[in-house]
């Protein structure tokens, strides 16, 4: 190959859109392309010389670690993906290509960032199991939670409760304030709803005005009956002055317990349903 093409290489590896380091057997930094100031926000002269471990995100330090072992033991590593911590403190995705060369004794990676396409990937899978009006857990979602709580409870021999809750006379605020003023009322049950609950527990929205709780490792009924008083007495609390005269509606709650009320998913549910009919009926 000519001379003066040989000469172009360096160039070449400076144009790449991916940044490309060269470390030794000890992770020090040999080389680096002038991309990685896009990629971690430091100059190529700020990154020689130190370790490209201190850049990495502690959390997927020992991942790393162990991706670093097989590399150097032979094996290349196309699609391995761990983060990185910029020099402004903020947390880039990176998607690797790495090989270890031997006789030069270093190890080349080319580094992708793939950041974006993470996010656009939890956003998907964020929608695929919330509700895109109040972000709660939409129905496909909780009920792989309640079926799961269920096989808890049995292993454990646990209590678990199933929370029915509607709320009254919504369509009257859809048909005379309109939905925007709707969608914020549910908005505002959601968000209450979050609040009265543990992080062990999981609410969803079922479908309009519907809302389901699951409550598992219950200690006792009294407890449940303590729950429902209180998610009771935050659905009191008048709305926000952004809802002006509007009042806040009152809400129906049926409960269903496991296992004295059934020890299935759906016949806890029917259950629930059932008994948040009975409530509305005779309110």
């Amino acid at each position: 190959m000519p001379e003066d093409l040989q000469a172009l290489y360096p160039k070449l590896i400076h144009l790449m859109l991916d940044t490309v380091f060269v470390v030794d057997g000890d992770n020090q930094i040999l080389f680096v392309s002038n991309a990685c100031e896009s990629l971690l926000g430091y100059r190529a002269d700020e990154l020689i010389g130190t370790f490209i471990t201190h850049y990495m995100h502690p959390d997927d330090l020992a991942l790393t670690r162990a991706s670093i072992a097989r590399v150097m033991n032979g094996q290349q590593h196309i699609d391995f993906r761990n983060r990185y911590l910029r020099k402004d403190g903020s947390t880039v995705h990176i998607l690797w290509s790495a090989r270890w060369y031997e006789e030069e004794e270093v190890r080349i990676g080319v580094a992708r960032d793939v950041t974006a396409l993470v996010q656009a990937e939890e956003e998907l899978r964020f929608r695929a199991h919330h509700d895109p009006l109040t972000k709660l857990t939409n129905r496909s979602l909780f009920y792989d939670r309640l079926t799961s709580g269920l096989s808890t409870a049995r292993r454990h021999q646990s209590l678990l409760a199933l929370l029915f809750l509607d709320v009254n006379d919504f369509k009257a605020i859809n048909d005379t304030y309109g939905h925007d003023i709707g969608d914020g009322v549910l908005c505002t049950v959601a968000r209450r709803l979050e609040g009265c609950l543990r992080e062990t527990d999981t609410v969803a929205r079922m479908g309009g005005d519907e809302f389901t709780v699951l409550l598992t490792d219950i200690q006792s009924m009294d407890a449940v009956a303590r729950k429902v008083d209180q998610i009771l007495t935050a659905m009191a609390e008048p709305l926000g002055a952004e809802f002006g005269e509007i009042r806040m509606p009152s809400c129906s709650i049926g409960v269903a317990c496991y296992p004295s009320d059934g020890e299935d998913a759906d016949t806890l549910l029917k259950h629930a349903d059932s008994a948040m009919y009975t409530v509305k009926k005779h309110r």
